[in-house]
C-alpha cells in the first residue's frame, strides 16, 4: 500500500505504516534468543542425529568403517526415493522460499509459476546426464574427471574455476539470505548467523560424508513440506481474517489491484498469467538455472551416488515434486501478503522478507519461528551438498591429480574432510564480507547464473556429442562468460546511464547477459565442431577411471539394454514434461485472462493437492526403500559382514552385467545353474 495510506482491507493496525518489520506491530519479531535457539539448537540437534544415523549405518554394514568411496559417493547405492528427495533439497535454496514469494508479491501468480517452471526444466533434463554418466562412466567421482579424461588438464582447470565460482556464490546466497532474514525477524547478529550455520553443517558433513548429506536432505525436506502445507491451509482453509478462504483472498486481491494495478499485468491484476514482468523473469530463470545445475558438482554427485535405475527415475520424480515448493508456498504466502495489504517495504521485499511477513500475520510469532526453521532446513541441507561437491572436486581433481597421484584412500578421505571444513567456514566469512561492503542477495542471485552459464553447452556435450574438440569446449566456456559479462554491463550503462548495484540487478540486463553467455558458448561449440570435429572422439577414456578402496564397492549390475531403454525414456519424459511446463501450460492458461473466482479456486486446489502428494511421497518412499537397512541397524536382520558384502569385481561382458555374488553362486554349476 502507498506510504501513509490506510489499509485497503480493513486491518487498521497497519494504517499509515511504511514498514512491516521496522514499525511497532505486535507479534512480528522474535527476540535474539529465538534466533540463536533455532540456529544453534536445531543445528546441533541435526549434528547429533546425523552422527547417530551414521553409527546405525555402520552397524548395518557389520562394523565396516567408511572409506573414501563411501564418503564421496555413498557407495553408489542410493535408491530412487532418496535421490528424488536429495534433488529437491539441492534445488530448495533460501531464495527458492524467499525470492519466489517476492516475485508473487511483485507480479502475482505468474511470479510463482515462472519461478517454478523456469527452474524445474533443468532438473528434468539433467536426468539425461544422470543416465549417461551411469552408462559411460560408472566409476566416476566428479564431472571434472570426465572433462580431464576427454579434454585434458587445461580444460580441467578452466571448468574447475567455473564450478568453484558456482559453488561459492550458491553458498553465499544461502548464508547471506538466511542471515538477512534471521537478523530482520529476531535481531540476531547477521555475522553470527553466517558463521554458525555453516559451522553446524560442516560438523555433520565431515562426520558422515555424502550419506550424511542424503540423510539431512530427507529430514529437512520432510520438515519443509510440513511447514509449507501448514501455511497454505492457514491462508486458504481457516478462519483467519481477512483471508482464510479462496474467495476471501480473491476478493482482497481484486481490491488491492483496483487501488494499485500491477504494471504490465492484464487488467493490472495479480491473478493472471499475462504478465510482461513475470514472463521476463521466467526467461531469466530458465536460462540462468541451467548454469546453476550443470556447473554444480552436487547434481553430478547425486547421479554418481545413485543406483543405475535411480539415476533417471530420481531426477524426474524429484523435479516433479520440487515444482510444488515455489509454486505452492509462494502462491500462498506471497498472495497472502498482498491480500492482507501488509506494509512490506521495497527494501524488505528485496531482502526476501515477504513470506516471513505473511507467516507472521497468519501464525504470529509461531509463524515467524516456523518460517525461520524452514529456511534453516533449506540452507543447511543445500549447504551440505555444496560442501561435499567442493570436497570431491578438490580431492579428486586437484589433490590426487596434481599433488599426490599415489595418495591412499585414507589420505583422500582426510583431504575431503579438511576441504569441507575450510570451504564451509570460508563461505561463511565471505558472506559477511559481502554484507559489509553492501552487496545485495538479489544481485548475487541474478548474476551467478550469468557468470557460470557458459559452461552449460560444453558440459552437456561432454556425454552426448563425442565430436566436440577440446579447443571448442575451452573457448566456449571462457568466451561465453566474457561476452555475457560485457553484454550485461553494456546494457546496464546504455539503458540506465550508469553501472550501480541498483541498475546492474535489473532483470533486463542480467537476462540479456545470461542469454548472450549461453548463446555464444553454444554457437562456438557447434560451429567449431562442425568445421573441425574431433576425428577419434569416443568415450573409452571414461572407463579408465579407477576406484579408491574398491574392494568394498558393488560392481555395475544393470543390463546395458535396460540402460539404453532408460535413456530413451528419460529423453521422452523430460522432453514432454518440459514442453508441458514451459509451453503448453501457460498457453492453456492465457484464455483465462484475469482469473475468475472458480478458476482461481482450481489453481489453488491444484497447488495444494500437488504439495500433499509430493509431501507424502517424499516422506514415505525413502523409508520404504530403506526398510532393509533399518532392519539390519536395529538388529532384526543380520548385518552385512564378510562374504555378503558386495565387491567391485569387474563386470562380465555379455547380455547383462553380473555381480560378483551372482558369479560365485553360478561357479562350477552345469549350464550356469546355481546350487539349490
Amino acid at each position: 500500500m502507498p506510504a501513509g495510506a490506510p489499509n485497503l482491507v480493513g486491518l487498521t493496525q497497519f494504517d499509515n505504516q511504511t514498514s512491516y518489520f521496522g514499525g511497532d506491530i505486535p507479534g512480528v519479531g522474535l527476540d535474539q534468543g529465538a534466533g540463536y535457539g533455532i540456529v544453534v539448537g536445531f543445528g546441533f540437534f541435526f549434528v547429533f542425529l546425523t552422527i547417530a544415523l551414521v553409527f546405525g549405518d555402520y552397524r548395518a554394514r557389520g562394523g565396516r568403517h567408511y572409506n573414501s568411496e563411501d564418503f564421496n559417493t555413498a557407495g553408489r547405492t542410493i535408491k530412487t526415493g532418496l535421490i528424488a528427495v536429495d534433488v529437491i533439497s539441492h534445488w530448495t535454496w533460501s531464495s527458492t522460499l524467499l525470492q519466489s514469494s517476492n516475485e508473487v508479491f511483485t507480479y502475482g501468480i505468474s511470479g510463482a509459476f515462472w519461478y517454478a517452471a523456469g527452474a524445474v526444466l533443468q532438473i528434468l533434463l539433467f536426468g539425461v546426464m544422470a543416465v549417461e554418466i551411469k552408462r559411460k562412466a560408472p566409476r566416476a567421482h566428479t564431472v571434472l574427471e570426465l572433462v580431464r579424461k576427454r579434454w585434458g588438464h587445461v580444460a580441467n582447470i578452466v571448468f574447475f574455476y567455473i564450478c568453484i565460482i558456482n559453488n561459492i556464490f550458491i553458498c553465499v546466497l544461502l548464508f547471506l539470505g538466511a542471515g538477512s532474514v534471521f537478523n530482520a525477524a529476531t535481531g540476531m547478529s547477521i555475522y553470527a548467523c553466517c558463521l554458525l550455520i555453516p559451522f553446524s553443517v560442516v560438523i555433520y558433513t565431515v562426520a558422515g560424508g555424502l550419506k550424511a548429506t542424503f540423510t539431512s536432505s530427507y529430514l529437512h525436506t520432510v520438515i519443509i513440506f510440513i511447514g509449507m502445507l501448514w501455511f497454505t491451509f492457514k491462508v486458504y482453509a481457516s478462519t483467519e481474517y481477512p483471508i482464510g478462504s479462496v474467495s476471501a483472498v480473491w476478493n482482497n486481491l481484486n481490491t488491492v489491484a483496483a487501488a494499485s494495478p500491477v504494471a504490465g499485468n492484464q487488467g493490472g491484476s495479480y491473478m493472471t498469467i499475462m504478465s510482461s514482468g513475470g514472463l521476463q523473469f521466467g526467461i531469466l530463470e530458465i536460462v540462468s538455472s541451467f548454469g546453476n545445475v550443470w556447473a554444480d558438482q552436487s547434481y553430478w554427485q547425486s547421479a554418481i551416488a545413485s543406483t543405475p535405475t535411480a539415476a533417471w527415475q530420481g531426477y524426474l520424480l524429484g523435479g516433479i515434486m520440487w515444482f510444488c515448493i515455489p509454486f505452492t508456498l509462494s502462491t500462498g504466502l506471497g498472495l497472502a501478503t498482498v491480500a492482507c495489504d501488509l506494509p512490506v517495504s521495497v527494501d524488505e521485499a528485496n531482502m526476501g522478507l515477504v513470506p516471513v511477513a505473511a507467516a507472521s500475520y497468519v501464525l504470529g510469532k509461531g509463524g515467524v519461528a516456523l518460517m525461520l526453521i524452514i529456511i534453516f532446513m533449506a540452507v543447511t541441507s543445500a549447504g551440505s551438498s555444496e560442501f561435499m561437491a567442493v570436497g570431491s572436486l578438490f580431492t579428486f581433481d586437484i589433490y590426487k591429480t596434481y599433488i599426490r597421484p599415489k595418495a591412499s584412500g585414507k589420505e583422500l578421505l582426510l583431504v575431503t574432510r579438511i576441504t569441507v571444513f575450510v570451504f564451509g567456514m570460508f563461505t561463511g566469512v565471505l558472506s559477511i564480507i559481502l554484507f559489509v561492503v553492501g552487496i545485495s542477495v538479489n544481485l548475487i542471485f541474478l548474476v551467478v547464473g550469468l557468470v557460470v552459464s557458459s559452461a552449460v553447452p560444453p558440459l552437456a556435450f561432454l556425454l552426448t556429442w563425442r565430436k566436440v574438440p577440446r579447443g571448442a569446449a575451452i573457448t566456449a566456456a571462457l568466451a561465453g562468460q566474457a561476452c555475457g559479462i560485457i553484454a550485461w554491463l553494456v546494457h546496464t550503462q546504455v539503458v540506465y546511464g550508469a553501472i550501480t548495484q541498483d541498475t546492474a540487478q535489473n532483470i533486463s540486463p542480467t537476462m540479456d547477459g545470461t542469454v548472450v553467455a549461453i548463446g555464444v558458448s553454444f554457437i562456438i561449440c557447434v560451429v567449431w565442431t562442425l568445421i573441425a570435429p574431433e576425428k577419434d572422439g569416443n568415450y573409452d577414456a571414461y572407463k579408465t577411471i579407477e576406484l579408491e578402496d574398491c574392494e568394498d564397492l558393488p560392481s555395475e549390475t544393470e543390463d546395458p539394454m535396460a540402460m539404453n531403454r532408460a535413456l530413451k525414456y528419460t529423453w521422452w519424459s523430460a522432453g514432454v514434461l518440459s514442453l508441458i511446463f514451459i509451453i503448453l501450460w501457460p498457453l492453456l492458461v492465457i484464455p483465462a485472462g484475469v482469473f475468475s473466482l472458480g478458476y482461481f479456486g482450481f489453481w489453488i486446489a491444484l497447488s495444494m493437492i500437488w504439495a500433499l502428494v509430493a509431501g507424502f511421497i517424499s516422506t514415505f518412499l525413502p523409508l520404504w526403500e530403506s526398510r532393509d537397512v533399518f532392519m539390519r541397524a536395529s538388529g532384526l536382520a543380520p548385518a552385512k559382514t564378510g562374504n555378503n558384502l558386495p565387491t567391485a569385481a569387474p563386470a562380465k561382458q555379455g547380455n547383462q552385467f553380473k555381480t560378483s555374488a551372482d558369479d560365485s553362486a553360478h561357479q562350477g554349476q552345469p549350464n550356469g545353474t546355481a546350487k539349490a
